[in-house]
């Protein structure tokens, strides 16, 4: 497994998206999951204190007892909906407080990569920072990130970093995958190639409309997570993303590899990409998302992905 720079960490360029411990995997099947995950040679686990209402966050704490010296532990706070009336996600005792509170779900004394989940418009980014850069001189959390960022909002984090003198952002965790990559274009990826930040995409899979299970004229396959979504399945599939998709198998069959090789791929061929934290629901899936990443898209390659993606029905 090749390793990448995330600040201060050597990350897995395949990691492990937990969002589904505690949600659709039980504690027997989430150990199964990271058991699988580690002897794949994954070093990078995501998680977040809003999964699963806190579960997440357990029952991967104890699915990795006893081994945390050889992972990386990356986790969430200050999501919106994990906040309550008048809280303010980048507020320093609020920082606190919920850190220390993933640590004892988690079960650990330290935290490898502790991301803000949502910007905090009303709280000046110097506040936040401080507080991080102490927790940091404390011994609990190794390396900072934040998701949702725009552009603007990374720099202007970055900025008051430098100003302050503290360590900035190491990374940012944004929606990109082949189907929504508005990073490309947003200023987000011109921001971080010139910052050193790291990306770290979320739904790199589109949640599981990029693995080929997901086919135009037939329906949602039972008890995949789009059926269980229901109408907020209409976010990610629709008859425009199918016809896409058939055009992307076609092309990867011709070269021997699957619409899953690809997705991911895309990802792990882009320098600016840390890690891809995949999803899984067991220790097959996990073993599929390691094996599709070793596919080295030529420049021609991703080109001609592209003329795929933008191409009229």
């Amino acid at each position: 497994m090749e390793l990448r720079a995330l600040g201060a960490l050597q990350v897995s360029a395949v990691g492990l998206g937990c969002n589904n411990f505690g949600m659709r995997i039980d504690v027997e099947q989430t150990a199964m999951v990271v058991d699988a995950a580690i002897e794949a040679g994954i070093n990078y686990f995501d998680t977040a204190e809003s999964y699963g209402q806190g579960r997440s966050e357990e029952m991967l704490g104890s699915a990795l007892r006893g081994r945390r010296e050889q992972v990386l532990i990356a986790t969430k706070w200050g999501h919106t909906i994990s906040l309550a009336d008048g809280e303010r996600g980048g507020e320093p005792a609020q920082v606190r407080r919920r850190l220390e509170a993933s640590l004892a779900r988690l079960g650990t004394g330290y935290i490898d990569h502790f991301q803000l989940h949502r910007p905090d418009p009303l709280t000046p980014p110097e506040e936040t920072l401080g507080c991080l850069e102490e927790l940091r001189a404390e011994g609990k959390i190794r390396e900072i990130g934040c998701t949702h960022f725009t552009a603007d909002e990374l720099v202007g984090s970055h900025d008051a970093a430098v100003a302050k003198g503290v360590h900035p952002y190491a990374s940012i965790q944004n929606h990109y995958s082949l189907l929504t990559r508005a990073p490309e274009t947003d200023g987000v990826f011109a921001a971080c190639e010139r910052l050193g930040v790291a990306f770290v995409p979320y739904f790199p899979l589109e949640a599981g409309l990029l693995t080929g299970k997901y086919r135009a004229g037939a329906g949602l396959p039972s008890g995949s997570r789009l059926e269980a979504w229901g109408s907020r399945a209409t976010a990610f599939i629709d008859d425009a993303k199918l016809a896409v998709v058939e055009r992307l198998i076609a092309w990867c069959a011709l070269r021997g590899h699957s619409l899953l090789d690809l997705a991911l791929s895309w990802q792990t061929s882009n320098p600016l990409v840390a890690s891809v934290i995949a999803g899984a629901t067991s220790p097959e899936q996990v073993r599929a998302n390691v094996a599709a990443a070793g596919w080295a898209l030529s420049a021609d390659e991703r080109v001609e992905v592209h003329g795929l993606l933008i191409q009229d029905g």
